[in-house]
């Protein structure tokens, strides 16, 4: 081993920490996790209470993932005695004869080919269901049982904790300012000092775009700066979570997403994709107002037992390839130095990928495909490549 660590991190949000943890479990030597914030910080993508979690997903390139992705989290429970997923059920609406309608299709092809089971629902069976729905006699639906709320802040939490108690060394404030890779070893320049390892792991998410020189990495990785609001609500006993499931709203134009009642005394609903794009110096961690106003009139029309007051606002940035695919790789000729990118949907694999990225900078291989999220994609390495941010088979 060269003069350092085994693995070196950089980022401990929930990829990072995942990583952490599981490297911890395989036997990593000397695992050290880099992070510019505090621990579990709350400014990120990490720092809110819930995540969607299900197996409906637009690409068996995802859902053939799904149940390893429940079984790792289901591991961490059993480790941390911390609960981080919440089974509610979930459902997915589209109007008939509409682009969102052709979406629900997609899952349900994906669903069939791995062989899990979900229920057709037309409008009556919608409202009967979910009376706190109100929608047109030509709105579908389909409903799985297993979709529910990730912690996703409680998920960091589990895994840095249990990482901290296998031997692994986490440094908070420590900013990654350079890396250099080398056959076999990496070095890594902070502002705390220089560290030296056999492997790295960059989990840096929106911030990856500012390792990619030193990481000889060249492709657009677009941010848009997202927002979700929670709103009290007049009926606020009716949405939670043993009455109401999570849910998607493929709209024609938009797709509206949203959970019971976690975590805030409140109803939380956001837009995927809202598109308000930005540069990594234009983030800001506060909401506009505009954004609010939009969500509250959806909820008026859809779901007004739900559309009170606004109570917060929080916001994170979705960091995505032009096809919005993971990046899930080993650097080419650098096969000691893996990368992950999430594109605005990963924290529901955040512990499988953890998985993934130990087995990869362990024993060089994994049994999950992961195919479709390389490097050499033409997403990443066709600069002529059109960018579709939508999530579409």
């Amino acid at each position: 081993m060269a003069k350092g660590y085994s693995h070196i991190i950089i980022g401990a949000g929930a990829i990072g920490s995942a990583t952490a943890y599981w490297l911890s479990q395989h036997g990593a030597e000397r695992v050290l996790v880099l992070e510019q914030f505090d621990l579990i910080n709350t400014l990120g993508s990490s720092g809110d209470h819930s995540r969607l979690i299900r197996h409906a997903y637009h690409r068996d390139d995802y859902t053939q993932l799904t149940r390893a992705m429940f079984e790792a989290w289901e591991h961490v429970e059993e480790r941390s005695g911390l609960g981080v997923y919440l089974k509610t059920g979930g459902i997915d609406l589209a109007t008939e004869g509409g682009a969102g309608e052709d979406e629900i299709a997609e899952y349900k092809a994906a669903m069939d080919a791995a062989g899990i089971s979900y229920e057709d629902l037309e409008a009556d069976e919608i409202r009967e269901r979910y009376p706190q729905w109100h929608i047109s006699d030509d709105t579908i639906g389909i409903y799985q049982d297993a979709g529910g709320i990730l912690d996703i802040r409680k998920s960091v939490s589990a895994h840095t904790s249990l990482a901290i108690s296998n031997g692994v060394e986490f440094r908070s404030r420590t900013k990654v300012t350079g890396i250099r890779m080398r056959e076999g070893s990496v070095s890594v320049s902070t502002t705390e000092g220089d560290f030296h390892g056999d492997h790295l792991i960059v989990a840096a998410a929106s911030w990856l775009g500012e390792l990619m020189p030193d990481l000889g990495l060249n492709f657009d990785l677009t941010l848009s700066q997202e927002q979700v609001a929670y709103f009290t609500a007049p009926k606020l006993a009716d949405f939670t979570p043993d009455r109401f499931p999570i849910w998607i709203h493929h709209g024609g134009d938009q797709i509206h997403y949203g959970f019971p009642v976690y975590g805030e005394a409140a109803v939380k609903i956001a837009r995927d994709m809202r598109g308000h794009f930005i540069t990594g110096e234009e983030r800001v961690f506060e909401g506009d107002s505009t954004e609010p106003q939009l969500l509250h009139a959806f909820l008026s029309k859809y779901l007004p037992g739900g559309a009170g007051p606004l109570l917060m606002s929080k916001t994170c940035v979705y960091d995505m390839p032009a096809d919005r695919d993971f990046i899930l790789d080993t650097v080419p000729g650098y096969p000691h130095v893996a990368i992950f990118n999430g594109a605005g949907h990963a924290g529901k694999f955040a512990s499988l990928v953890g998985q993934i990225l130990s087995d990869l900078t362990t024993s060089g291989r994994t049994g999950h495909d992961i195919r479709a999220f390389s490097l050499t994609r033409p997403a990443i390495t066709d600069p002529e490549f059109k960018a579709v941010f939508r999530l579409r088979a």
